[in-house]
């Protein structure tokens, strides 16, 4: 009887030890569920308006862009009637000099005309006795008179027909002034016009800004639900290979998968080419070039500011920073090097999507040089260009040379052809 009496308390505080684990555990798994689905709610909730938000600035953006080039093309014309205006007034120069030049024509005949009526009064004035008296041949003295008569004749038509070449030019100037005129009436037309575009690219990108910084604050918000969702579920996705990651970077992010093997290929031959030298030796290489005066001492400034964010980056990942590999220094042209990883980030661009990686990827922290990380950050970074997760061309072209920094037609040529024929060239 005692016997089973013990058993019976030991059942009882073997039941009571395991409804106190239940009662324990089970509350937690349920609160866990609940705030899981919460925030999946509101990571759903948060995508959403993203979307929404997002299109409204993509909206935006191309509204800017359509007033910029109006703008453009409004100066542009503007510049022409300027052109025009300049021209017309060297042309009304041109015939007032021409006007003056023939109004001193026709003062130089009119002397010479005067002569001649003076000449021509004093060989008539004379009395026929005197000449007769003078024995001076009279066949002469007619034949003078005919010639005098003659010429004073032809310089009477020459004045006539300069006063018409003048009267020709002088209607040529009243017209250049009306066309001037009406040159000024349209310059200032487009003048009105070019102040209101200006007006209204201010205005619509104050309202980009304003769209921007709503973009950015949801993506924020996003990024910190997705952490905290990770922490619960304590999971964490890494690729196996290349177009794994692209996969799971483009399914994320909207990028085409086809960009984003275009600029990986171009960057770092789809990962192969990550980087050269330990960054000791980058770090020798830029104080050389800094003290043989290669490197500008902005520049040196930057690579010294970049190197303590590389050290933060190394250190929170438990890296011997100077052993590192990154991106050579390059030989032709001025710069450092330092990039690291397969999306050959700098420290401080890299700092700058840190946190949304993690978010995405689950790894805190995240690392330049894990594949996935780097191909998220990619991904990210390409992402924010309008039109891009659209897949238009154009978009690429200006997401590769923002990324690159510079547009250079063979680097983003090469994007573009990979872009189309990726799943051809794998």
């Amino acid at each position: 009887m005692v016997q089973k009496n013990q058993k019976f308390t030991s059942y009882l505080k073997l039941s009571s030890f395991i409804l106190g684990i239940a009662l324990f555990f089970g509350p937690f798994d349920a609160f866990a569920a609940e705030d899981t689905a919460e925030i999946k709610d509101d990571i759903d909730r948060i995508e959403e308006k993203l979307k929404k938000e997002q299109k409204e600035y993509d909206a935006l953006a191309s509204d800017l862009s359509q007033v910029r080039s109006s703008l453009n093309a409004t100066q542009v014309a503007i510049s022409r009637v300027q052109n025009l205006l300049k021209q017309t007034d060297q042309t009304i120069e041109q015939k007032e000099k021409e006007i003056l030049g023939l109004e001193q024509q026709q003062e130089l005949n009119r002397k010479v005309l005067t002569n001649l009526i003076q000449e021509l009064y004093y060989t008539n004035s004379t009395p026929l006795v005197e000449v007769v008296l003078a024995e001076s041949d009279m066949n002469e003295l007619f034949q003078t008179s005919d010639s005098l008569f003659s010429t004073q004749e032809k310089v009477q038509n020459l004045i006539g027909d300069i006063n018409d070449v003048k009267d020709k030019v002088a209607e040529e100037k009243d017209s250049l002034k009306e066309t001037r005129e009406d040159h000024e009436t349209l310059l200032s037309i487009q003048n009105k016009q070019k102040q209101g575009l200006v007006f209204e690219q201010n205005e619509v990108a104050e309202q980009l800004d304003d769209q921007q910084a709503v973009v950015d604050k949801l993506e924020k918000e996003l990024s910190e639900l997705q952490g905290d969702l990770s922490k619960i579920l304590g999971k964490s996705y890494n690729a196996g290979d290349i177009k794994e990651a692209v996969a799971f970077a483009s399914k994320k992010t909207g990028v085409p998968k086809g960009f984003l093997f275009g600029v990986l290929k171009m960057e770092t031959n789809l990962g192969a080419n990550v980087g050269g030298c330990t960054y000791a030796q980058v770090e020798d290489g830029a104080e050389k070039n800094y003290k043989n005066k290669k490197l500008s001492k902005r520049s040196w400034q930057t690579f010294l500011a970049r190197r303590d964010t590389f050290k933060k980056i190394t250190k929170e990942l438990d890296i011997d920073y100077r052993k590192q590999k990154v991106s050579c220094n390059p030989s032709g042209y001025t710069g450092t090097g330092g990039a690291m990883g397969v999306a050959q980030f700098m420290p401080d661009t890299w700092m700058g999507y840190k946190s949304q990686v993690a978010s995405v990827t689950g790894h805190n922290p995240p690392s330049p040089w894990n594949l996935t990380d780097g191909v998220m950050a990619m991904a990210l970074k390409l992402s924010r260009v309008p039109g891009v997760t659209a897949g238009k061309e154009s978009a690429y072209r200006s997401a590769a040379a923002a990324y690159l920094g510079t547009s250079y037609a063979p680097y983003i040529n090469g994007i573009i052809y990979w872009s189309k024929n990726y799943k051809q060239l794998l």
